[in-house]
Parts: C-alpha cells; sequence; structure tokens
C-alpha cells in the first residue's frame, strides 16, 4: 500500500531542543491517521516511518515520527534543505510525502 499526502504547513522549531535547531512541520491530522492505520503494527524506534519527502525543488529521504502531544506525525526538515528552498521557523512551505513503509 502506498500513500501520497501534499500539504502546506509553517515550519516550528522544537522548543525542548532549541539549542540542536530541530525544525518540524506537522503533517494534517487526517493524512497522519490514514498513516497510523496503513503502519498499524510493530514499529521502528520512536515509532516512525521511512518517507520520501519533497519541499520546492529538494527531495530526501527521512523518517517521520508520531507526536502525542500534536496528535500528528511530524516531519524534521533538516537545515541543508531549509537553506536551499530559503525557509526559516515561521515560514510556510509546501510538502510532499510519499510512504515507503506500509
Amino acid at each position: 500500500m502506498s500513500l501520497s499526502v501534499a500539504f502546506e504547513a509553517e515550519l516550528w522549531e522544537w522548543e525542548a531542543r532549541r539549542a540542536d535547531s530541530w525544525v518540524f512541520v506537522s503533517l494534517p491530522a487526517e493524512a497522519s491517521d490514514d498513516i497510523r492505520e496503513l503502519t498499524a503494527g510493530p514499529r521502528r524506534g520512536f515509532g516512525s516511518v521511512r518517507v520520501r519527502v519533497t519541499v520546492g525543488a529538494t527531495g530526501w529521504r527521512t523518517s517521520i515520527f508520531p507526536d502525542g502531544s500534536r496528535g500528528a506525525y511530524v516531519l524534521p526538515v533538516k537545515r541543508a534543505v531549509r537553506v536551499a528552498e530559503g525557509l526559516e521557523v515561521g515560514d510556510t512551505c509546501t510538502v510532499t510525502v510519499e510512504l515507503l513503509d506500509g
């Protein structure tokens, strides 16, 4: 089973790790529910799900992680992607996430 979802999201910084500059976007709740359904069963570390991501002209493989406080999966957006796409915390970007697990 495969799932691909495109959405717009605001970049936010993980408060607990501000010194490390961890920056994320949150997937929409409905897409997160679909991913939970498609990937039910034993999961990898931290409940991660492998994905292929595109932001602007930049594509890469990474993992998304469930965030109980947000009720959605979150996607880390590494510094190289933010620099390449001219993005900063608080900016909104268009994201495409394609499931590799499932």
